[in-house]
């Protein structure tokens, strides 16, 4: 466990990538955590074998955000040995997709730009022809996803407990008691980065954090042709094939290409799906998209991602972080690839550093 005479007792409440890369930053700050998790790391919301890094965003803060993860996600490569990000670019469809290349453009330091049908053809062979707007991203890629669980989590080995946390509760001296299934500890700080669990343990410091919850469904397909030697994520708005928000990134060794619409299906406050039928109509929508859009896929998924999403009401690209005592509470959608450079500035905080002013939820990070 955790803590020195020297060394403050610092816990982190969910081994997604978020809680791993706080983890991870803080091991890197010299002090060992103790990181709660219920079950395997990396299962729950960051569950998958890939996912898609991007640059654009609407609001320039988020790029800023995205170009350091970017940078943190290169140097762990060279620290854990293996490529994290592919490097195959992103490629973005529809009128939306120049208007983000426009706030790239503003912030600079991404190598990105408009391209023509011939270019896409050859960065996405398994899409169908289109000649509308596109913008590639070409220091985007696919993040593989279990990959960096697997690196980060044996990097913290033992600082992994598996436990169930029930409570957490503010101290008047402004620690924290953590409630586990087995144990009652103390701790000076603590990080709930618990995802769709976050709000129930939160409730004791009596914030109002306006996170709603929702379920999605991201679908595996099968190449028909041999895998590429390199192959670019997707983001769809171009409404071209009958749906947009579509995203797409190809699993390591890209054989498979995971496919998913951004629409989701709400949640109850205890958890349950309000309406199961929804998740069965996005696998429908998903399934036809696939058949109209991308004729280098096998339109029949072979494998299935069910999981809760944590979206802030300005934003679905949103990230807030909440302060009481000697805890924070993380929320936000669409973490994966800002997690590095998030989990470093919260490490900074529960260090004692203050929390950069971007992150705390009045600076509305992320909002257009």
């Amino acid at each position: 466990m955790t803590g020195t005479p020297d060394e403050p007792r610092i816990a982190v409440i969910g081994a997604g990538i978020v809680g791993l890369c706080a983890a991870y930053a803080l091991h890197e700050l010299g002090v060992t955590p103790a990181v709660y998790e219920r079950g395997r790391p990396g299962q729950g919301q960051s569950g998958g074998e890939s996912r898609l890094f991007r640059h654009a965003h609407d609001d320039e803060r988020l790029v800023r955000f995205a170009i350091e993860s970017r940078g943190i996600w290169r140097a762990w490569e060279t620290a854990f040995g293996r490529t994290l990000v592919s490097g195959d670019g992103v490629v973005a469809l529809g009128d939306g997709a120049i208007e983000r290349l426009s706030t790239l453009e503003a912030v600079g330091g991404v190598d990105a730009g408009e391209v023509d049908a011939d270019e896409l053809a050859v960065r996405l062979p398994v899409l169908g022809w289109y000649d509308g707007p596109a913008v590639l991203d070409r220091d985007g890629g696919a993040i593989d996803a279990q990959g960096a669980i697997a690196s980060l989590a044996g990097a913290l080995g033992d600082a992994i407990v598996t436990d169930e946390v029930l409570s957490v509760r503010p101290l008047p001296d402004d620690r924290v008691e953590i409630r586990t299934s087995s144990s009652t500890e103390i701790f000076d700080r603590v990080l709930v980065a618990a995802g769709h669990g976050a709000s129930l343990l939160w409730r004791g410091f009596g914030l109002a954090v306006p996170v709603t919850s929702s379920a999605h469904v991201r679908l595996t397909y099968d190449l028909i042709d041999a895998p590429p030697a390199q192959v670019a994520c997707l983001q769809d708005g171009s409404g071209v094939w009958g749906e947009t928000g579509i995203y797409g990134a190809p699993v390591p060794g890209n054989a498979l290409y995971a496919i998913g619409l951004s629409e989701t299906v709400d949640a109850r406050p205890d958890g349950g799906v309000v309406d199961p039928t929804g998740l069965a109509e996005l696998v429908d929508r998903t399934n036809a998209y696939v058949e109209r859009a991308l004729p280098g896929l096998r339109p029949e998924a072979v494998g299935v991602r069910h999981c809760w999403v944590t979206e802030l009401s300005w934003s679905e690209d949103g990230v807030g972080v909440w302060e009481a005592g000697g805890a924070l509470l993380v929320a936000g959608h669409n973490l994966f690839k800002q997690a590095p450079a998030l989990g470093r500035a919260l490490a900074k905080a529960l260090v004692g550093e203050a929390l950069k002013q971007d992150l705390r939820p009045e600076s509305r990070l992320g909002h257009p």
